[in-house]
């Protein structure tokens, strides 16, 4: 098996009208945030049923798909890593990580962020140093960014709190919404699970925080106390 069979496979399940769907859904106009990502309009069960299939590729192959411009074939590449991640021994569990990091400008788009970071990055971080997700945190580049946020959930997952809190606090005052959604979804996370932590971390910086990071991480709170705060009155 190699790239090519998967992309012939993936060709397969091409739909014209949902990939034309999902063009606007991913914002892929010139100057939004997906610019030049190209669908083929697959639903996440069919692709991942065939990606399955090619856990044995090697990461040569996986990087031919995860430089393509068809968002579906970096999505497979992705569920597969996701999936050799799990069952490998810990040297090449640092292997895929490293290869994961290094592919940041191919994992370009939200979902491609949201359904792998935690699982490779928060995977294998969860009990080292995490240098590498305050540099992200602290670029430039919003999939650096959203990766360093996003990851965290493996932590969260794992009632570590400590780092979520810090990253969320460096993109306090990002400009990007899909930053400030990422935030406010991470500490809704953390509230689930502790909703006293996220109260402290709230009461000290709610009035800093954009609208949209605000809305996410109080989503689940009491209608009243939910209301006090947008109203400034915590």
């Amino acid at each position: 098996m190699n790239a090519n069979q998967l992309k012939q496979e993936l060709n397969k399940l091409k739909n014209p009208a949902k990939a034309k769907i999902l063009q606007r859904f991913f914002k892929t106009g010139k100057g939004e945030y997906g610019e030049g990502d190209i669908f083929l309009g697959i639903c996440n069960p069919d692709l991942k049923n065939a990606a399955k299939n090619y856990v044995s590729l090697e990461l040569k192959d996986l990087q031919i798909l995860l430089n393509s411009r068809i968002h579906e074939y970096r999505q497979a590449s992705l569920f597969i890593l996701t999936l050799k991640f799990d069952k490998a021994e810990e040297k090449d569990k640092k292997r895929i990580f490293m290869f994961y990091m290094k592919n940041y400008n191919n994992i370009n788009n939200w979902d491609l962020v949201d359904l792998t970071s935690h699982k490779i990055a928060g995977a294998y971080l969860i009990d080292k140093d995490k240098k590498m997700l305050y540099e992200c945190a602290r670029s430039n580049h919003l999939w650096k960014k959203r990766i360093a946020m996003i990851s965290c959930y493996g932590f969260i997952k794992n009632e570590q709190y400590v780092d979520a809190l810090k990253i969320a606090r460096i993109l306090l005052s990002d400009k990007h919404d899909l930053i400030h959604k990422a935030v406010g979804w991470m500490l809704r996370e953390i509230g689930n699970r502790d909703k006293k932590t996220e109260e402290n971390f709230l009461k000290k910086y709610y009035k800093q925080m954009p609208r949209t990071m605000l809305r996410y991480a109080i989503e689940k709170f009491p209608e009243p106390q939910r209301q006090k705060i947008l109203k400034g009155k915590y």
